[in-house]
């Protein structure tokens, strides 16, 4: 089964997780719009793109045993390099001496070996942007700490996306869009105009992957019904909406599909990933 997930940060990652246990043709796309801790910093330095989440995705599908892979996620906790990751340092030291963001990622996947692939959702870092109730916000730091978020969009607006993340969309079986945050991180990735019309396109499966709770103050008062809204207005559609049943949002009334079903185990604030796997086999049988 050729499967994609889309999005950023640690949800994404979780996604990934689990569509490698359906086959091992499993791709993420992923934003580089964050501008927060380490990431932020580094892309003020050096002017390149955001790689906190294209980071984690990557320790996502890579082999555990891969020494890099162990210490992927060392953050250095003393004189200038505080705060950084070694992959964070690792990916903008690649691109800053290539000037290519994705053959940089793909040389990492390949020394950590990973399983599947990781592309970014733009082919330069972007910067995202929201029209809201106070006025218009701009960063993904300044956007998160909004509770009324109408619309977003994303600088330059025509970014373009890698043919990879395209193409892996297009012939993909299944997409699962999400979970994270709806506006900072799964509509950041999607908001790529190549990435909006792929997912328009594609004959694929599309699922949502709701949250486990609201996010306050991003989606705070949000019901389930308003992530969809905000999905459809940016011109995303999916076909389904898998929802944790014992989350908030579980009987919800909604206007697409929806799957209430096991999505959590003994931590209940984070997916499980045998879980969402077993329910994105569910619907594709």
């Amino acid at each position: 089964m050729r499967s994609v997930a889309v999005g950023g940060g640690h949800g994404t990652a979780v996604s990934l997780r689990a569509l490698r246990r359906l086959g091992d043709e499993v791709t993420g796309v992923v934003s580089v719009a964050d501008d927060g801790g380490s990431t932020g910093r580094l892309r003020a330095m050096l002017n390149v793109a955001a790689v906190g989440d294209l980071r984690k995705c990557l320790g996502a599908l890579a082999d555990p045993d891969n020494p890099l892979t162990v210490s992927f996620e060392h953050r250095f906790d003393v004189g200038e390099l505080a705060g950084h990751t070694v992959g964070n340092l690792l990916l903008v030291g690649l691109i800053d001496a290539t000037g290519n963001l994705e053959e940089s990622v793909r040389a990492v996947a390949q020394v950590m070996g990973v399983t599947g692939s990781i592309v970014p959702a733009s082919c330069e870092g972007v910067v995202l942007l929201a029209s809201t109730e106070e006025g218009p916000t701009r960063g993904q730091t300044e956007v998160a700490r909004s509770s009324s978020i109408r619309r977003i969009s994303l600088e330059p607006a025509l970014a373009s996306a890698p043919i990879a993340a395209v193409e892996a969309i297009e012939r993909a079986d299944v997409v699962l869009i999400g979970p994270g945050s709806l506006f900072t991180s799964v509509l950041a990735a999607c908001m790529v105009p190549g990435i909006t019309q792929a997912l328009a396109g594609t004959t694929a499966r599309k699922i949502y992957v709701a949250n486990l709770r609201p996010q306050t103050p991003e989606t705070g008062d949000f019901s389930l019904q308003d992530h969809i809204d905000a999905l459809l207005v940016h011109g995303v559609v999916p076909d389904l909406v898998l929802v944790d049943d014992a989350s908030p949002y579980a009987f919800e009334p909604c206007s697409i599909e929806r799957r209430a079903v096991p999505l959590t185990g003994r931590n209940q604030l984070v997916h499980d990933v045998q879980k969402l796997a077993e329910a994105v086999l569910a619907e594709m049988r």
